[in-house]
């Protein structure tokens, strides 16, 4: 959780770092290009949520060849597809952007941002698989350790280059490139040592036909799944953006704080991936049950703390990170819809871990699917509200995702653990 925390205060002090610069063009181009990099990124997930399932089932196994399989066959996929993007940047960036919806010096900021950054992507990826592994180990502490590096090195060298170098958008871009970097090296290093010293795997083990198209079928779901998350996102975000720089830059403030509630939250998630995992590798079903119950005690305990806090700190926080009055003005008029989405919302993280912890994959997407289709309906009924409905909309489709999964559990528990021993050719993926 605490790992999971410190992830969007990037976005929080790029946000604040634009902020106090006064432009509202400026906010909006970075609130834009964060949120296109959170979604960019966030797309292939399946890096880091596949590889703390893989591992932790293999762990609960106690199958050791396989943790390290499967640490080399998401670096592969990582390095794959950051390359990839890096060579279709320009028309990506082009495509992508001009959907958003900004104004021109809106879109043309962002363009500068999207321009640099996407240099992170194979570093940022593979950050993704390596924090993936060690979670998937339970080493949550070198996990939360990596990403304090992170996320520190990306603040520390966000406000040198933008506020005293004065290097504007172009300097939080940098600052995010030179963090994942920094970040891929140190944790390569952390995977070396816990390997032995030694960075060796079979080639029939890595290759094994048989685990592979298992792990392709896996992370084909989780992205599809992914890709409606996101859609939601971004649809959100581009609506916002379609009712002026005004709004669009008090959503933004408002989103971080729907990210710091998101992340911290999917620590809960996080621990689910990773003991419901183990638990599935070992076949325990007593222990998958006593671990979703646990999931859901703890869940709901920590998105009760985040939505006091943002009940009594929420208008300091919304003025410490930006200083324009109407922006300030804007945002606390809809400040109650970020201090409900944790108490909505928990269940959707929740079963979330469960699902991918269990490899239940297939039914993950489809019920996300069904979600985007409720949240898109619901903004319709609701688009005469304006800005307030679009919230309602999203809390609307916080309350789906976790509603729709939670009427299916049962089902996919029994199909799972049956009375007692699972049975893997029945069991979903």
């Amino acid at each position: 959780m605490l790992a999971n925390l410190t992830t969007p205060l990037l976005g929080v002090v790029a946000t604040a770092c634009i902020g106090r610069l006064g432009d509202p063009a400026l906010l909006g181009g970075v609130a834009i290009a964060s949120v296109v990099f959170d979604c960019l990124f966030w797309l292939f997930g399946f890096l880091r949520m596949g590889t703390v399932a893989f591992t932790a089932q293999a762990l609960g196994a106690q199958d050791h060849a396989e943790i390290r399989a499967t640490l080399f066959r998401a670096i592969i996929v990582a390095a794959a597809i950051g390359l990839l993007l890096i060579a279709v940047s320009k028309p990506l960036g082009t495509v992508i952007l001009s959907l958003m919806g900004g104004s021109e010096p809106v879109t043309a900021a962002a363009r500068e941002y999207f321009a640099i950054r996407l240099w992170s992507a194979p570093m940022a990826l593979g950050n993704y698989v390596l924090l993936g592994w060690f979670v998937g180990q339970a080493r949550a502490k070198t996990a939360l350790a990596l990403q304090i590096l992170i996320n520190v090195a990306n603040i520390a060298m966000t406000a040198w280059l933008v506020l005293v170098l004065n290097k504007s958008i172009a300097g939080a871009a940098i600052a995010a490139v030179l963090a994942e970097t920094t970040g891929f090296a140190v944790g390569a290093v952390l995977a070396w040592r816990l390997l032995g010293g030694v960075f060796n795997i079979s080639t029939e083990r890595l290759f094994d036909r048989e685990r592979l198209l298992h792990m392709f079928a896996v992370n084909r779901d989780i992205l599809i799944r992914t890709a409606a998350l996101i859609a939601a996102f971004l649809f959100f975000t581009s609506q916002g953006a379609r009712a002026g720089d005004t709004v669009l830059a008090a959503n933004a403030v408002l989103n971080n704080f729907l990210l710091i509630s998101a992340f911290f939250l999917d620590g809960i998630a996080n621990a689910a991936e990773q003991i419901c995992g183990r638990t599935y590798g070992k076949r325990d079903r007593e222990g998958f049950l006593t671990a979703t119950r646990l999931i859901m005690l703890w869940g709901s305990v920590f998105a009760l703390a985040v939505s006091t806090a943002y009940f009594f700190f929420g208008s300091n926080l919304i003025a410490l990170m930006t200083a324009n009055l109407d922006i300030q003005r804007v945002a606390n008029d809809y400040l109650v819809f970020v201090i409900l989405a944790p108490i909505v919302g928990f269940f959707a993280f929740a079963y979330d871990g469960i699902f991918i912890g269990a490899t239940w994959a297939r039914d993950m997407r489809n019920l996300m699917l069904l979600s985007l289709v409720i949240f898109l309906t619901a903004w319709a009924l609701l688009r005469p509200f304006g800005n307030a409905g679009l919230w309602t909309a999203l809390l609307i489709h916080y309350v789906a995702r976790g509603g729709l999964q939670a009427l299916r559990y049962p089902a996919l528990f029994r199909a799972s653990f049956g009375n007692g021993t699972l049975n893997p050719a029945t069991a979903p993926r």
